[in-house]
């Protein structure tokens, strides 16, 4: 394995100061026309730990102490399923793989954030500049493992890349300039005064084709204290700042004729928002869904998908059934039962959030997704943003879809005092919805699958073993992976290289395989919720167990 490089960065860096002068600002070189892969990663939550020692106790951090069993002992790569972050070793190792065998493979990198350690040693506390070491660190190896090739990098600030953990003010302020300094290859100049004031930005990973919109999720986050949580009586609450800066994006966008990937380190959701952030998260999702490809995330470290709802805009005339408590597993698969049945779904209506698995081992295994999307049709013209319907949110037209209830009457009960200054009364926007967006029909921009690589042999890893990333899963049918009759090799895309496939892929004339247990068409938002609505078959249950097991890779839910 190559040298330590991480290692070494993290010792030059250590003298660095908490607030760094603000480094002249680099105008990424990467926007210029390349031959496309049709192919991106996503990677999320590190957590490199530059005071993890092999054969301490994991009891201890994994930090001192020799432990009285061996189950209790800190593995020389990592720790699986245990409380441990990431020893340096680990993150080398899984950027130095990702160089030699993917780096020529893919056209961006989506990466969202946690490139810090937890802080959960009390005798180790964690400082500003650690954190600041850690991320300048990693942020150092990927600009010459991704950046120098040409291929655009965007990072996104994760809830444990600042001092206090969760705790984020408004900007501008010391996290703000001091990420604009340590991503400054990353960001473009246009975004400069955007990010030093909130630690968000948009930019182009496919010149005037395809956008990503980086968000900073701590504005929206409820652990976050430090800001008010998006009330519609204060606009200037950071969240909402966030958010009608992300509608002149998409906007911009849209009328651009460009599609969007939207990222960020907390995925959004009603139980991890502010409930007024998410309201207006949901709502900008949907009204934007024929410009958005798809919203990816990560922190939760568990391999999942949900979905936003329309019925989260809604006004409850009478109390929804209340969701049985439970698990993250068990509460996914409640949601996925009460999906509609084909003939009633208004695919208008919902929007798809892949949450993907973490590098760090805790409680899983280290992974990372390669995603592939349509390039085929790169010659074709696409449909301009006045051709699509436009779609005005109202109480007439939806009816509750995934819990029981009885939607309200908005216009009555935006009078009471109780809803008359939320969110909600006031969302009177056009919805730009269209069945042949990208996000709905396979074409020239679509999601089609990505592949998972995982380390299932990390606790046997030792200095004389290198572990090895293997495929764990993917959503490609296996005929998917070769040219059909009518295409030749030349001209066929391939979504995964065939020298990244396990050997019994590599043959074209396979149709089942243990690896492809979804066999998606796309990842369009019709193919997520037929294969939600698999999972919520309870006659289908070697499929759901097999959900599960991918959720936690093997593990307990943690």
């Amino acid at each position: 394995m190559r040298a330590q490089t991480l290692l070494v960065l993290f010792a030059v860096a250590g003298g660095a100061l908490a607030a760094p002068l603000q480094a002249p600002f680099e105008v990424p070189s990467t926007l210029v026309k390349r031959k496309l892969n049709g192919r991106f990663l996503h990677i999320t939550d590190m957590h490199p730990d530059p005071y993890y020692t092999p054969r301490t106790s994991v009891k201890k951090s994994c930090h001192r102490k020799k432990p009285k069993k061996k189950g209790d002992e800190a593995g020389y790569y990592g720790t699986p399923h245990g409380d441990c972050d990431s020893p340096l070793r680990l993150t080398n190792f899984t950027l130095d793989f990702l160089e030699k065998h993917w780096a020529s493979e893919i056209d961006f990198v989506i990466w969202t954030g946690d490139n810090a350690r937890h802080d959960e040693d009390n005798k180790i506390p964690r400082t500003p500049a650690e954190i600041y070491d850690t991320n300048r660190a990693v942020a150092s190896k990927m600009k010459s493992i991704f950046s120098a090739r040409g291929i655009p990098v965007v990072p996104s600030l994760g809830n444990n890349d600042v001092w206090l953990q969760n705790i984020l003010t408004p900007g501008p302020n010391t996290v703000t300039n001091t990420y604009s300094s340590i991503w400054g290859s990353f960001i473009p100049f246009p975004s400069y005064q955007v990010f030093q004031r909130g630690a968000y930005y948009s930019t182009e990973v496919v010149p005037d084709a395809i956008g990503v919109i980086s968000l900073n999720t701590l504005y929206f986050y409820d652990s976050n204290k430090a800001v008010g949580g998006c009330e519609y009586t204060d606009p200037e609450d950071a969240g909402n700042l966030q958010f009608d800066w992300l509608q002149v994006q998409l906007e911009s966008f849209r009328n651009r004729n460009m599609q969007v990937w939207v990222t960020g380190h907390v995925p959004p959701s009603s139980g991890t928002y502010y409930p007024e952030c998410y309201v207006r998260y949901a709502e900008l999702s949907l009204r934007f869904q024929d410009t958005i490809l798809g919203h990816l995330f990560g922190h939760l470290n568990a391999d999942h998908f949900h979905f936003i709802e329309a019925n989260d805009l809604n006004i409850w005339a009478e109390p929804a059934k209340a969701m049985s408590p439970s698990g993250l597993f068990e509460g996914i698969i409640e949601t996925f039962e009460n999906i509609p049945k084909e003939s009633k779904i208004d695919y208008d209506d919902y929007g798809v959030v892949n949450v993907s698995p973490s590098v760090v081992p805790n409680p899983y295994l280290p992974s990372f997704r390669i995603f592939s999307y349509n390039i085929t049709d790169a010659g074709s013209q696409m449909m301009r943003p006045s051709d699509s319907k436009l779609r005005v949110h109202t109480t007439k037209d939806r009816t509750p879809r995934h819990r029981s209830g009885r939607a309200g009457d908005k216009k009555k009960l935006c009078k009471l005092k109780e809803y008359r200054d939320t969110w909600k009364c006031q969302l009177r926007e056009a919805w730009h919805s269209d069945e042949e967006a990208p996000s709905r029909q396979n074409k020239l921009w679509s999601p089609l699958g990505y592949a998972q690589y995982y380390l299932p042999n990390l606790d046997s890893a030792d200095k004389r073993h290198d572990p090895k990333y293997n495929l764990e899963y993917m959503t490609f049918r296996p005929q998917d992976l070769h040219p059909h009759d009518n295409e030749t090799a030349l001209n066929f895309h391939y979504p995964v290289p065939l020298r990244n496939l396990p050997r019994s892929l590599r043959n074209d004339t396979i149709t089942k395989s243990t690896y492809a247990p979804y066999c998606m068409r796309d990842l369009t938002v019709s193919s997520w919720i037929t294969l939600a609505r698999k999972f919520a078959d309870p006659k289908r249950k070697k499929l759901r167990k097999l959900f599960k097991k991918f959720m936690f890779m093997g593990g307990e839910e943690g």
